[in-house]
């Protein structure tokens, strides 16, 4: 009886390891690719948060989810030669944005922005004063002397872009990733090591029945 079960424990342990790490390796690196993408700072309009050539994270949001303050990763179409850009999002849908040289205000209330590049506000255009329509939003770039932002398409909507054209959320630190990678890993291992042991199990099995089979019939008396 001992022979006949030889392996089974192995291939019960394999049984349980291998499901569970197909899920934890889908899971984990499924939702990395679904949910987060890596981009390259291209320009300097974002300075000095962001500065040229540096690596980012971006999540994937929904619009419902964009809050004042982000900085965001937008596309909109017939700017920027179609290219994604970083922008932060000064205003949303119904906001009254108003900048007159010195300082932005959103909805009557002072914006502190200690992240603008020497202290400058509106260096390169003059005051405004707009209120950003529904579904969109108004962007600026830290570096405001040489950021080409909503303050120059003050025409089109006020400057605002579709909020669904944002693309993603800049994400401060690296510890959702790199939990996500683990998991994935950890799931390639226990997956691994799961297979070996099936196949350990099946081994003994078979390594079981041949010396059953060896055995010569008892006596007949």
């Amino acid at each position: 009886m001992r022979q006949r079960g030889a392996g089974s424990g192995l291939r019960v342990v394999a049984w349980v390891l291998v499901p569970l790490g197909v899920v934890l390796a889908l899971g984990g690196f499924g939702y990395l690719l679904t949910h987060y993408q890596g981009v390259t700072v291209m320009s300097e309009a974002m300075e000095p948060t962001y500065r040229p050539g540096e690596r980012l994270v971006v999540e994937r949001i929904d619009a419902g989810a964009i809050r004042r303050g982000d900085v965001v990763l937008v596309h909109v179409p017939d700017r920027y030669q179609d290219r994604p850009v970083l922008q932060r999002v000064i205003g949303m849908g119904g906001d009254h944005v108003v900048c007159d040289g010195d300082r932005i205000t959103v909805n009557g209330k002072p914006v502190d922005e200690p992240y603008v590049m020497r202290g400058e506000v509106n260096p390169t255009t003059g005051p405004y004063d707009v209120r950003v329509p529904d579904g969109r939003l108004f962007l600026l770039g830290d570096y405001r002397g040489n950021s080409n932002d909503s303050r120059f398409f003050l025409g089109e909507q006020s400057g605002s872009v579709a909020a669904s054209g944002v693309l993603g959320r800049v994400r401060e630190g690296f510890t959702g990733p790199v939990v996500l990678v683990a998991f994935g890993v950890l799931g390639i291992v226990l997956t691994l090591v799961g297979i070996g042991l099936g196949i350990g199990g099946y081994a003994a099995g078979r390594r079981a029945r041949r010396t059953l089979a060896a055995v010569p019939p008892w006596p007949v008396a």
